[in-house]
């Protein structure tokens, strides 16, 4: 039986409503965004969990870095979208031989199930599920799995064969699992995408240190003492031997060689905010992975991220997929890395200009939707590896965490923590802004600022950070000045 979408239409009163005035463009593609995962939410018997999300490349297969993205923003309607359930699709018949009609493609992409699971618990404060999960042992174990699988590993409930290689120096991996199927990061590619590339694999290495910090953040919410002391301690060793792929001339994390003397290979892409996500960088580091994103001839230019530099011999402004293409998991990734390290502003400035470049595009090129990936010039979809034809339409998928979850984020500036009951927000510019019906746990917050004041709806008590400043709000409606209106010293 093939996977059926919903016999319903989405109820758009169950999701937030961002209010942007001076941006009807970006509000309108939210929408969009929303709609189109909602034919993602599919039904089908012979899966540990259904309904769960589908990515939009094969109904009979599942991948574990696109779901582990999705999360992020069905985060803000869990009750809707099934984004942390879909994960069990992957938990039981990586770990326990759960059977399932549908296959993993890559039983060794990119290891993202707890940062998933972290920020999950920080929009839902659904701690029994937190308690659950590491009782069941699965991010525990996929972290370990990692490092012990031995490569060329098939599993009986996966497609393809592992690749991952933990070795003294670090990780050996492959272009195709990492989710950077043709990059230049691995040398030549062909159709499919490349090998190993004869290289240690820097994002591998962060993508496990996030995890191992994700895991000890999760433990300590649900007092598990040992558990997070144990992950804290590899998350500190991970982070150390990630400072073995930082280049002091070019200022950036690169890949090395996997043979001595284990040169730089010198490809910058945005893999390299991995590291700065995981908690890996000092604040220099920071601030110059903060300058790869406002130099025009590397991360920068007329549409951030490219998934090459603009200066490299290997860039497409066209795209041919990982050679150039704008991504937006990568996007929100290193959004999300540089917001929580100081760079906020910046976070902002080219968040909004990735969702302006959806946004023209939908309105100009045909068909309207919601791309795979982006050009990064025109307002036009990516090229495939073929360099020719455009890579797949309606792909929320992970293309929607840019209408909505760039959008609450980093465009309107809210940042959710269930787990103290606190809203963050950070309004930017005139004009009304805000949003209505955010979830925080079970408490729904509306904010919306107009004109000199904020006005804020809830109905549980909450903590507003607005600006800075710390409001403790009961049930009810508040009046707040906004932000410009209050006192530096205050």
């Amino acid at each position: 039986m093939r996977p059926s979408p919903p016999d319903r239409a989405l109820d758009r009163t169950r999701l937030p409503e961002p209010v942007l005035d001076r941006s009807p463009g970006l509000v309108s593609l939210y929408w969009t965004a929303w709609e189109t995962a909602w034919g993602h939410v599919v039904h089908q018997p012979g899966v540990p969990r259904s309904p769960y999300m589908d990515e939009g490349f094969d109904p009979d297969v599942i991948w574990i870095w696109d779901t582990c993205l999705m999360t992020h923003f069905c985060k803000y309607a869990p009750d809707l979208f099934p984004g942390i359930e879909s994960l069990q699709n992957f938990y039981g018949p990586l770990h326990d031989g759960t059977p399932s009609v549908l296959q993993i493609q890559h039983p060794d992409n990119p290891p993202l199930f707890a940062w998933a699971e972290e920020e999950y618990v920080r929009h839902t404060g659904d701690l029994e599920h937190v308690a659950r999960l590491l009782d069941a042992g699965y991010l525990q174990r996929h972290l370990a799995w990692f490092d012990t699988v031995a490569p060329g590993t098939v599993l009986p409930t996966t497609v393809m064969p592992t690749a991952i290689e933990r070795r003294p120096e670090g990780y050996r991996w492959g272009a195709i699992q990492s989710g950077m199927d043709n990059t230049p990061r691995a040398g030549e590619a062909n159709w499919y995408g490349n090998s190993r590339g004869g290289i240690l694999w820097l994002d591998a290495l962060a993508q496990q240190a996030l995890s191992a910090r994700s895991i000890a953040r999760l433990a300590r919410l649900v007092g598990r003492t040992a558990l997070a002391e144990d992950h804290e301690a590899r998350h500190e060793a991970l982070c150390a031997a990630l400072q073995h792929h930082w280049d002091d001339d070019d200022a950036t994390f690169y890949d090395r060689l996997d043979t001595a003397p284990f040169a730089f290979r010198r490809v910058v892409t945005p893999a390299a905010y991995w590291p700065l996500l995981a908690g890996a960088c000092s604040p220099e580091q920071a601030r110059s992975l903060a300058d790869l994103l406002t130099d025009p001839q590397r991360l920068g230019g007329p549409v951030p991220w490219p998934s090459v530099a603009r200066d490299d011999p290997a860039f497409r402004a066209d795209g041919q997929y990982w050679r150039g293409s704008v991504w937006v998991p990568l996007a929100y990734m290193s959004a999300r890395a540089l917001a929580d390290h100081g760079h906020g502003e910046l976070a902002k400035t080219a968040s909004t200009a990735l969702l302006e470049h959806m946004a023209r595009t939908y309105a100009e090129h045909s068909p309207a939707t919601i791309w795979e990936a982006y050009a990064a010039v025109d307002a036009a979809p990516a090229t495939d590896k073929d360099g020719r034809t455009a890579v797949r339409p309606d792909f929320c998928g992970w293309s929607a965490l840019g209408p909505i979850s760039m959008l609450i984020e980093h465009v309107l500036g809210f940042r959710v923590d269930a787990t103290t009951r606190t809203v963050h927000w950070d309004p930017d510019g005139d004009g009304r802004q805000g949003i209505r019906r955010l979830r925080c746990g079970t408490t729904l917050v509306d904010a919306v600022a107009d004109g000199d004041e904020v006005v804020v709806d809830t109905d549980h008590p909450v903590t507003l950070v607005l600006a800075g400043r710390e409001h403790e709000l009961g049930v009810g409606r508040h009046h707040l000045p906004r932000p410009e209106t209050v006192p530096s010293a205050a």
